[in-house]
């Protein structure tokens, strides 16, 4: 069931005063919310491997996700710990991590100082653009779970209702119920958090699919592939390296998902579709 929307607004909004002008009406003054947006740093044993400007809520499951979903943690058992420390500049998230995991930060050291929603600022090799997905077992789910999945997930999004500038990413069981949901005015934030909720909380990859608010770019393709998710549900269009990426890591990649129409870019079998 859906969550009812609060009396209190939710993390991440603020109440502003503006002034709004409609065409066939006098110009009115009126409180309007706003998404928060405020620079986040992620720190790995006291060094600063990330700086991206996020929602202040949720930090904790943005430090797991980042971390897996970029490859600096191999298994989640080597973040030991994470404190989120507001600053005067913004946030600090300190994250523990095991001393296999220090070393291979020093040997690949990433300095990414990120605009709201970039996910490839500050890489310092094209290789590093170019790491290779793990290859997914097959999974298929039918047109009717996404459908009711996209239509769903507006009922989810407490900051998006309220201030029209988020994002969200969604865990689905393959029959369409949303099981978890993360917001953040940046689409690659959304999903590293929804990655480390769904390791916090446990969900088995290979039972859902993932499903977001936005295009789907290499990025967001590789991080659900890293997350073990091997069916992707986007309500924009992929990129065509999105798509390569997709056919790479053997993941069912569908856009253009609103209402009971969607496109499939790769393995459409899997979503029920037969060509003549």
């Amino acid at each position: 069931m859906s969550p009812d929307c609060p009396l209190q607004p939710p993390a991440g909004v603020r109440v502003a005063s503006v002034i709004e002008q409609r065409a066939d009406r006098p110009a009115l003054q009126r409180d309007d919310w706003l998404a928060e947006e405020v620079p986040v740093a992620l720190v790995f044993n006291g060094i600063s491997q990330a700086v991206m400007m996020a929602s202040p809520h949720d930090l904790e499951d943005f430090a797991l996700g980042f971390g897996l979903s970029e490859g600096l943690l191999q298994t989640p058992d080597e973040l030991h710990g994470v404190e989120v420390v507001p600053t005067p500049d913004g946030i600090e998230v300190q994250m523990s991590v095991s001393s296999a995991c220090a070393w291979r930060l020093k040997a690949r050291r990433r300095h990414m100082a990120g605009r709201t929603g970039c996910g490839l600022c500050g890489i310092d090799s094209l290789s590093e653009v170019c790491r290779p997905s793990p290859v997914l077992p097959p999974q298929s789910v039918p047109p009717q779970a996404l459908a009711g999945a996209l239509r769903s997930l507006r009922d989810w999004q407490p900051m998006q209702q309220l201030s029209g500038a988020t994002h969200a990413a969604a865990f689905c069981s393959l029959t369409g119920e949303i099981l978890l949901v993360r917001e953040d005015v940046g689409r690659h934030n959304a999903l590293d958090k929804l990655i480390g909720a769904m390791v916090r909380g446990r969900r088995t990859p290979h039972a859902g699919f993932i499903a977001i608010t936005s295009r789907a770019s290499h990025e967001m393709v590789h991080k659900t592939a890293m997350a073990g998710v091997a069916v992707l549900a986007a309500v924009s269009a992929p990129t065509a390296r999105a798509v390569d990426t997709a056919l790479q890591a053997n993941m069912a990649l569908a856009g253009f998902v609103r209402g009971q129409d969607f496109v499939a870019y790769t393995h459409p079998e899997r979503f029920g579709l037969h060509t003549p």
